[in-house]
């Protein structure tokens, strides 16, 4: 069975896209293809230069994880790690110095915002702090790419704003590559671009 089905689909270094379109249309697998967790069976996939198509498992790993950051609707930080020892997680997979992961682990939680939280574990912080904690850790490894699924699917009205106004200061300041899926008009709003899928095919895009 083929999800996706004739994608042809460029997107600029710097852009802020949101993938939109009904529950089984292909949204969070293209998402996983760019991410090189999922692997295409047919056709070419650049991502910042880099053909995905000719990398190994293990090459396709360290690229994600120097290339790739990676929010999820449901946070998945380790319950037992603390704020701060959840965003320090992926730096071990870098050549880092201690002193190194200390000072990136403090510029990520003060840019989201939750660096007065970060002696804290999972269940001391409500779920707009989680998701801050996971999009700290996702931008800590300073990746070319954040991909966001489902970002504000678990969020009230009031955090689902907040996660959306830091994501969008994300890229108008950092100039942060951003690609998310939503099913929410209104968050699909702040990005610069919309891609509509339905049934594994591109229908529709508006920009």
């Amino acid at each position: 069975m083929r999800v996706l089905e004739s994608i042809n689909l460029s997107l600029q270094r710097s852009a802020f896209v949101a993938l939109m379109g009904p529950s089984g249309s292909g949204k969070t697998t293209l998402l996983n293809l760019f991410a090189g967790i999922d692997r295409a069976t047919t056709g070419s996939l650049m991502v910042d230069g880099q053909n995905l198509m000719q990398l190994s498992r293990a090459q396709l790993a360290q690229w994600r994880a120097a290339s790739v950051g990676y929010v999820f609707q449901l946070y998945h930080l380790v319950p037992v790690l603390t704020a701060y020892e959840n965003v320090e997680l992926p730096l071990y997979l870098h050549n880092l110095s201690r002193t190194e992961r200390h000072r990136r682990v403090g510029e990520a939680l003060d840019a989201v915002g939750i660096s007065d939280r970060h002696a804290h574990y999972p269940r001391q912080l409500s779920g707009g702090q989680e998701q801050r904690v996971a999009i700290a850790r996702a931008i800590v490894t300073r990746p070319a790419l954040l991909l966001a699924d489902e970002p504000t699917g678990d969020l009230d009205r009031v955090a689902a704003a907040s996660i959306m106004q830091l994501l969008s200061q994300l890229h108008r300041e950092r100039g942060q590559s951003i690609v998310m899926v939503t099913h929410d008009p209104a968050t699909a709003a702040h990005a610069q671009r919309l891609v509509h899928l339905d049934k594994g095919e591109l229908v529709e895009e508006v920009q």
